[in-house]
Protein backbone atom coordinates (compact mmCIF):
# COMPACT_ATOMS: atom_id res chain seq x y z
CA UNK A 1 0.00 0.00 0.00
CA UNK A 2 1.88 2.99 -1.17
CA UNK A 3 0.61 6.37 0.99
CA UNK A 4 2.67 8.94 -0.25
CA UNK A 5 1.49 11.12 -3.44
CA UNK A 6 4.70 13.12 -3.63
CA UNK A 7 7.86 13.09 -2.12
CA UNK A 8 11.03 15.29 -2.61
CA UNK A 9 14.97 15.67 -1.13
CA UNK A 10 15.04 19.14 0.30
CA UNK A 11 18.71 18.84 -0.15
CA UNK A 12 19.43 19.95 3.42
CA UNK A 13 19.29 16.05 5.24
CA UNK A 14 15.57 16.38 5.28
CA UNK A 15 12.66 15.09 2.85
CA UNK A 16 9.19 16.25 2.20
CA UNK A 17 6.05 13.94 1.72
CA UNK A 18 2.39 14.27 1.34
CA UNK A 19 -0.83 12.59 1.02
CA UNK A 20 -4.27 13.92 0.36
CA UNK A 21 -6.76 12.01 1.82
CA UNK A 22 -9.61 11.08 -0.63
CA UNK A 23 -11.98 9.03 1.21
CA UNK A 24 -12.32 5.94 -0.17
CA UNK A 25 -9.17 4.16 1.73
CA UNK A 26 -9.77 1.11 3.51
CA UNK A 27 -8.58 2.11 6.71
CA UNK A 28 -11.14 4.81 6.95
CA UNK A 29 -13.83 2.30 7.05
CA UNK A 30 -15.54 2.40 10.18
CA UNK A 31 -12.90 4.63 12.01
CA UNK A 32 -15.25 6.61 13.10
CA UNK A 33 -18.66 6.16 11.62
CA UNK A 34 -19.81 9.36 9.81
CA UNK A 35 -16.81 11.42 11.02
CA UNK A 36 -14.07 9.33 8.90
CA UNK A 37 -10.85 10.49 10.47
CA UNK A 38 -7.44 8.98 10.10
CA UNK A 39 -5.85 6.69 11.95
CA UNK A 40 -2.44 7.41 13.94
CA UNK A 41 -0.86 4.19 12.62
CA UNK A 42 -1.60 5.12 8.97
CA UNK A 43 -0.09 8.49 10.00
CA UNK A 44 2.71 6.82 10.94
CA UNK A 45 3.25 4.65 7.78
CA UNK A 46 2.87 7.57 5.79
CA UNK A 47 5.87 9.35 7.61
CA UNK A 48 7.81 5.81 7.49
CA UNK A 49 7.22 5.52 3.86
CA UNK A 50 8.08 9.36 3.30
CA UNK A 51 11.59 8.61 5.29
CA UNK A 52 12.81 5.77 2.98
CA UNK A 53 14.19 8.03 0.33
CA UNK A 54 16.55 9.37 2.79
CA UNK A 55 18.19 5.65 2.80
CA UNK A 56 17.24 5.19 -1.03
CA UNK A 57 20.55 3.82 -2.22
CA UNK A 58 20.33 0.95 0.76
CA UNK A 59 16.49 0.05 0.41
CA UNK A 60 17.49 -1.44 -3.10
CA UNK A 61 17.02 -5.42 -2.47
CA UNK A 62 16.04 -4.89 0.61
CA UNK A 63 12.76 -5.23 2.77
CA UNK A 64 12.05 -1.99 5.12
CA UNK A 65 10.73 -3.40 8.22
CA UNK A 66 9.42 -1.52 11.35
CA UNK A 67 11.42 -1.94 14.18
CA UNK A 68 9.82 0.66 16.71
CA UNK A 69 8.32 3.88 17.53
CA UNK A 70 9.02 6.67 20.39
CA UNK A 71 7.68 9.49 21.35
CA UNK A 72 4.62 9.26 18.86
CA UNK A 73 2.10 12.24 19.98
CA UNK A 74 -1.49 12.69 17.92
CA UNK A 75 -2.28 15.98 18.26
CA UNK A 76 -4.89 17.51 15.74
CA UNK A 77 -7.08 14.95 13.37
CA UNK A 78 -6.43 14.31 9.79
CA UNK A 79 -9.81 14.44 7.60
CA UNK A 80 -11.26 13.37 4.48
CA UNK A 81 -10.09 15.90 1.91
CA UNK A 82 -6.71 16.82 3.72
CA UNK A 83 -3.27 16.65 2.83
CA UNK A 84 -0.96 16.02 5.15
CA UNK A 85 2.80 16.97 4.54
CA UNK A 86 5.50 15.08 6.47
CA UNK A 87 8.90 16.24 6.82
CA UNK A 88 11.26 13.56 8.04
CA UNK A 89 15.50 13.42 8.92
CA UNK A 90 17.97 10.60 9.70
CA UNK A 91 18.94 10.77 13.66
CA UNK A 92 21.19 8.00 13.03
CA UNK A 93 22.02 4.54 11.55
CA UNK A 94 23.67 1.52 13.18
CA UNK A 95 24.12 -1.60 10.36
CA UNK A 96 20.92 -2.31 9.34
CA UNK A 97 18.76 -0.35 11.52
CA UNK A 98 18.29 3.31 10.90
CA UNK A 99 16.40 5.72 13.24
CA UNK A 100 14.10 8.94 11.77
CA UNK A 101 12.33 11.65 13.45
CA UNK A 102 9.02 13.20 11.72
CA UNK A 103 6.41 15.69 11.66
CA UNK A 104 3.33 15.71 10.07
CA UNK A 105 1.41 18.90 9.45
CA UNK A 106 -2.35 18.85 8.04
CA UNK A 107 -3.97 22.37 7.57
CA UNK A 108 -1.07 24.40 9.25
CA UNK A 109 -1.37 22.47 12.34
CA UNK A 110 0.90 19.66 13.42
CA UNK A 111 -1.05 16.02 13.33
CA UNK A 112 1.26 13.83 14.13
CA UNK A 113 5.26 14.01 15.53
CA UNK A 114 7.71 11.01 16.52
CA UNK A 115 10.44 8.64 16.35
CA UNK A 116 10.80 5.56 14.89
CA UNK A 117 13.37 3.00 13.48
CA UNK A 118 13.15 0.30 10.86
CA UNK A 119 15.43 -2.48 9.75
CA UNK A 120 16.66 -3.01 6.10
CA UNK A 121 16.62 -6.65 5.58
CA UNK A 122 17.83 -9.08 2.26
CA UNK A 123 14.71 -10.09 0.93
CA UNK A 124 16.22 -13.57 0.34
CA UNK A 125 16.39 -13.98 4.41
CA UNK A 126 12.76 -13.58 4.96
CA UNK A 127 11.14 -16.49 4.80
Amino acid sequence: MLLVDEIRDNGDGTVTGSYTVRGDEFFLQGHFPDEPIVPGVMLCEMAAQCSCLLVAEQVKGKRTLYAGMNNVKFKNPVRVGDTVEFTCEKTRSLGAFHFMKATGVSGGKVAMSGEFSFALIDKDKIK
